[in-house]
């Protein structure tokens, strides 16, 4: 089983990219983020055809995900569990029931820029709700991935130029802690672990020539539970995506399972 995650900067204005990926990576299943749209306004039909099921967290202009899966899909929760006012789609979940069923949820966490404002406060809050629902997700002790965009950047050589990141709310201590706190729940980091190049870029901004020059960063990520990590057997970045028309900055992360 392939899990795909790629924060796609918007669905709609970049359908034809991101179907041309699909058609090449035929991933089983994928979580996608950043879709910019209300579920009204997302195009089922074309993925629909591709042989995917579909379901939706949708935001008008804003935010969003998606889970969609060759599989059925089960138990489906829209939401990060934690604070009921939190109107924010930045997450999903469902169980894939494929014949050795697992549970994903996909995920957008927040930007959390600028540092110093109720932006930050609310990465740093968001982040500690995914690391309890983590916590109560383990201890049912089932095979389950949390993939998405993470927004953070681990460590220094997961950026070309960490200096230039110093202010960002995305290289704070506290945001980098709240990561290793995640991690440190038991959980292993698919592409760190079994990954060509556990430092391999996942995106690159549109400004200054940040891909033509490989100015990228790594906050992209597959967290697995332990029963899914015993079936990782690889982890690839689809590098190339960045080099289609009318690429997304992000560019998708695939994990590889045994069956």
């Amino acid at each position: 089983m392939q899990i795909a995650t790629w924060n796609v900067n918007s669905i709609n204005a970049r359908l034809e990219t991101v179907l041309a990926w699909f058609q090449l990576a035929k991933p089983d299943v994928a979580c996608l983020q950043e879709l910019k749209c209300i579920d009204e306004k997302f195009p089922r039909e074309p993925f629909e055809s591709l042989g995917y099921n579909v379901e939706t967290h949708g935001q008008k202009t804003y935010n969003g995900v998606a889970l969609l899966s060759k599989f059925p899909i089960e138990d489906v929760r829209r939401g990060l569990p934690g604070d009921d006012e939190d109107l924010q789609a930045r997450y999903i979940e469902g169980v894939i029931a494929s014949p050795r069923p697992i549970r994903v949820g996909g995920l957008y966490l927040p930007n959390g820029n600028p540092i110093g404002t109720d932006k930050f406060a609310y990465k740093l809050g968001w982040m500690e709700r995914l690391r309890r629902h983590a916590a109560g997700l383990l201890a049912l002790e089932e095979a389950f991935v949390l993939a998405g965009d993470y927004n953070v950047i681990p460590e220094p050589e997961d950026a070309d130029n960490p200096a230039s990141w110093l202010g960002d709310a995305l290289f704070q201590p506290e945001s980098r802690a709240a990561w290793r706190a995640l991690k440190h729940l038991g959980l292993t980091e698919a592409q760190a672990e079994v990954g060509e190049d556990p430092h391999a870029y996942t995106f690159w901004d549109y400004q200054a020539g940040a891909w033509q020059r490989n100015h990228g960063i790594r906050i992209d990520h597959l967290f697995l539970s332990p029963p899914a990590a015993e079936r990782l057997t690889a982890c690839v970045v689809h590098r190339d995506a960045r080099a289609m028309e009318k690429p997304s900055d992000h560019v998708p992360v695939v994990a590889n399972f045994a069956d």
